[in-house]
């Protein structure tokens, strides 16, 4: 999970792809780059950290030039504590060639092996974004077989990258002297959208970095859609796939994104609104609404659908947590205790909403249930009577191979188990699930042009056709953040929300 983004102007961009990476920084919080250019010179700078961390006055004034590129990283896959991993990625030919790149190929190790021996390309570091750049630029090579570079060249050689890589990607690339290439993997899974105003052209992960930017939103980049923007900002595309086929990823919508994004055609805000419509029937089976006294959301995504919820089933809605911005990440955790205690730092209760009542708690997902078993102690811990707890999401029962941070089948506290097992190990009175079904519904109806949705993570259906359980235990394997002793990476973790 990464947040892109990728300018050509008439003016200065440095400033303008700072301000869009603070408007992606929900997507990504461990490392932050920039890249311009000026005279087909790149200046770049990356680091580790979060986007005012990572750039000082100084290296804004290091980075002249009207195009450019930017990436919030939020590794799942490399080496999570390299500096060399943070992104853009640049190779010098053909023409020299900068990129981000949000996803993960699920056959990163198979392509490695074809560069090295076929390619004659070195990869230097565990990154696939370093791969998919590598591969981009032999294609470029061979389509333009040292001739001037023109559209179609570029068109053709995105084509021939989605017949060889596997997985989700968005990319943005910037090629020295020329101009911006963005594409999309030809199921759509990785969102990838284009604005405008008239001084710029804008390529961004979503919406909001679009509008929060003065930009006018103008379309999404279709699956396998390939878009060259030159200098002086006109835009080519093609459709580059053999057989595209929209299927965006549908955890987005549940957590990842902004909720005042709208991507591919979804306001993200009113499909969390329509998982809590589907919820409250859910929760209508399980719990009777007289046996509540009060619906409270766990910050910060669940909100939307715990109030649209509570106001269906005529509850009251209420806060009854107030999360702590200022807590950073809680780094070297020797152990499960510790991860309780960082929870605690995080969260706090309002006792006043918990004490003598009976309260359904909202939450957007259950993970590990590490979170939420220590969050339902915190609310008993409060006076609530009874603590029921709700997911706008059904249970994560598999691992995502395509660019989500999401953690190993033992450690998903859904996998192997049913309801009432995971009720008992979370410690709540009743737990109540979204279905896949019903998930795909409420979302699925506000476009009707989506033909399906990755929902791999919860129904275990990979929408690329091309992984088994071999893939997954070796992507499994390569996951960064998978060990308890290392830094925390709960969602509670992040200092600032996607809300």
């Amino acid at each position: 999970m990464c947040g892109i983004v990728g300018v050509v102007s008439k003016t200065p961009v440095n400033q303008l792809i700072y301000d869009a990476l603070l408007l992606l920084q929900h997507r990504g919080q461990d490392a932050s780059g920039i890249v311009t250019q000026q005279e087909r010179k790149f200046f770049m700078h990356k680091a580790k950290g979060m986007v005012k961390d990572v750039f000082r006055t100084r290296d804004m004034r290091s980075l002249p030039g009207n195009c450019g590129l930017g990436q919030v990283r939020y590794p799942t896959a490399g080496n999570a504590f390299s500096e060399e991993e943070a992104q853009p990625f640049y190779v010098n030919a053909p023409f020299g060639i900068v990129l981000v790149h949000n996803g993960n190929l699920t056959n990163a190790k198979a392509l490695k092996s074809e560069l090295f021996s076929a390619d004659h390309r070195h990869i230097n570091t565990e990154s696939d974004s370093e791969v998919l750049l590598n591969v981009l630029a032999h294609e470029i090579e061979k389509t333009t077989r040292g001739l001037p570079l023109q559209a179609a060249d570029l068109f053709a050689a995105v084509g021939n990258v989605h017949k060889r890589v596997k997985g989700s990607y968005a990319v943005i690339a910037l090629i020295a002297g020329h101009g911006m290439l963005a594409f999309r993997d030809p199921f759509g899974i990785r969102p990838l959208c284009m604005g405008r105003n008239e001084e710029s052209v804008v390529l961004a992960s979503e919406s909001v970095a679009l509008e929060g930017t003065s930009h006018q939103f103008e379309r999404n980049i279709e699956p396998g859609e390939a878009v060259f923007i030159d200098l002086e900002g006109h835009v080519h595309s093609h459709q580059c796939a053999q057989a595209p086929k929209l299927n965006p990823c549908i955890f987005e919508y549940v957590y990842l994104a902004r909720p005042d994004s709208v991507m591919d055609g979804i306001s993200v805000y009113q499909a969390r609104l329509n998982l809590g419509e589907s919820l409250a029937k859910r929760v209508i089976s399980t719990v009777p609404p007289n046996e509540i006294d009060v619906v409270i959301p766990i910050p910060e995504s669940s909100r939307p659908s715990a109030a649209q919820l509570a106001q269906l089933l005529g509850l009251p809605y209420r806060e009854g947590f107030v999360k702590n911005r200022y807590v950073g990440r809680t780094f070297i955790m020797p152990g499960q205790a510790v991860r309780k205690k960082s929870v605690r730092q995080k969260l706090n209760v309002i006792a006043s909403e918990f004490k003598g009542r009976n309260v359904l708690l909202v939450d957007d997902s259950i993970v590990r249930g590490t979170t939420s078993r220590e969050i339902v102690q915190m609310a008993r811990d409060a006076g609530a009577r009874k603590v029921y707890l709700a997911s706008a999401a059904p249970p994560v029962r598999y691992p995502n191979v395509y660019g989500i941070d999401m953690p190993t089948s033992d450690e998903l506290v859904a996998h192997n188990r049913t309801v009432e097992q995971i009720r008992e190990i979370i410690g709540c009175d009743a737990l109540i699930y979204q279905d896949v079904d019903g998930m795909k519904k409420a979302i699925g109806t506000l476009n009707a042009k989506i033909a399906g949705f990755d929902a791999s993570c919860f129904d275990g259906v990979y929408v690329t056709g091309d992984i088994t359980a071999d893939d997954i235990a070796r992507l499994s394997a390569s996951r960064v953040g998978g060990d308890e002793s290392q830094e925390d990476r709960s969602r509670l973790a992040l200092p600032n929300s996607a809300d």
